[in-house]
């Protein structure tokens, strides 16, 4: 009987100091936001899909790169 008594004396003197323990803690901060989903659009040269704010617009739709509008521009000329 002495030794259910200690062990709940133990147990309950546990619970307390975890009880002040955690709301001594600050508060958990709040999660990230949500990464807003971007709109993809394809290379009209190689079909690379890419962001549209990195993409480079340009005759005939938007590039991946300087090298692949230049060129597109150079084989498909207006008109």
């Amino acid at each position: 009987m002495k030794f259910l008594l200690l062990l709940l004396a133990v147990f309950a003197l546990l619970w307390l100091l975890r009880r002040t323990l955690r709301s001594k803690l600050p508060p958990r901060a709040e999660s990230a936001p949500a990464v807003v989903p971007q709109e993809m659009v394809a290379c009209a040269m190689c079909g690379l899909h890419l962001p549209r704010a990195e993409a480079l617009p340009g005759r005939g739709g938007v590039f991946c790169g300087e090298a692949h509008r230049t060129a597109f521009e150079t084989t498909h000329p207006e008109g």
